[in-house]
């Protein structure tokens, strides 16, 4: 019998994800991959699986898939957990950072997290859809990778390689937070922001509902031009995960995974890459200060 997944419920969006594609920033492809690399990094070693295995990301829950053969599954993410319907009759609820095993004819279901935005559902043998240029991640902004999931989808699996042992609890699982300070690295335009250091120090700024993938927009005290850059427009120049964006408003972008390779306006700081998955579960509204540093950030 095929290993598969199909897809019977989604809810705002489900993605398969995996690490990424990095490397391919000359051509003008992102990266992409999990927006929450450790979430979706451990959901991979709870099923058995390898670190270049895909999963699914799911944006606010309301997916379900339907199992075609015997396998184990685990979420990560935001509390909340998922539910098991059994194709023999009858319903689990599995916490959150757990494995659980399950048969042929089963549906996984992935409610609304009570706090957070992104779960990351691993199952036994990874996603495996054809890779594109050496990863399986959609690319919202490529279009590169596999679609965006519907009713209907269905999803091969890979042979599972090892079967996991499943314990009675889960691992820790903390509620998203609503309010975070991170570090941001300085430069490399810093200078075109009047004292950047000391405004991003002192501000707090506010999560839009207007991020993606791409990346968060943030509300609050506007980053000022140095007096010396107004009315000066900088060429389009390369761009990283966490960099930090200061368009002609002066209200911060941080960008994510899917961001766009080249920008025209000042980069002032690129946040720490250990402290950027933070922005894959920050709900608009949730409260942002940065912690400044001087050193470049460490490679991501």
């Amino acid at each position: 019998m095929r290993r598969e997944l199909e897809v019977t419920a989604v809810g705002p969006q489900a993605l398969v994800v995996d690490r990424g594609r990095p490397g391919w920033a000359h051509i003008g492809v992102p990266a992409a991959g999990a927006l929450d690399r450790p979430a979706h990094a451990l959901a991979q070693r709870l099923v058995g699986n390898g670190p270049d295995e895909a999963g699914l990301e799911v944006l606010l829950g309301g997916l379900a898939v339907r199992v075609s053969a015997a396998t184990t599954v685990a979420l990560t993410g935001p509390p909340g957990g998922l539910r098991v319907r059994r194709a023999a009759g009858g319903e689990r609820t599995v916490p959150s950072h757990q494995p659980v095993h399950v048969t042929a004819g089963d549906e996984v279901v992935v409610p609304s997290p009570t706090s957070g935005l992104r779960g990351y559902l691993a199952v036994g043998g990874g996603i495996a859809v054809d890779p594109v240029l050496g990863s399986r991640s959609a690319d919202t902004l490529s279009g590169l990778g596999p679609a965006p999931l519907e009713v209907g989808t269905r999803l091969p699996l890979g042979p599972p390689t090892t079967i996991p042992p499943v314990g009675t609890g889960a691992l820790g699982v903390s509620a998203a937070p609503d309010a975070v300070t991170v570090r941001v690295h300085l430069g490399p335009r810093a200078d075109w922001v009047d004292d950047a250091a000391g405004r991003l120090r002192a501000g707090t700024w506010t999560v839009a509902p207007t991020g993606d993938r791409v990346g968060v927009r943030l509300e609050g005290p506007a980053l000022e031009r140095a007096a010396d850059r107004r009315g000066e427009e900088l060429r389009s120049e390369g761009l990283v995960g966490g960099a930090v964006q200061v368009p002609p408003d002066g209200q911060p972008v941080v960008f994510l995974a899917d961001h766009p390779t080249t920008g025209g306006y000042p980069v002032v700081g690129v946040v720490d890459p250990a402290e950027l998955a933070v922005f894959a579960q920050l709900r608009p509204g949730s409260s942002v200060r940065f912690s400044p540093v001087a050193t470049p950030p460490p490679d991501a």
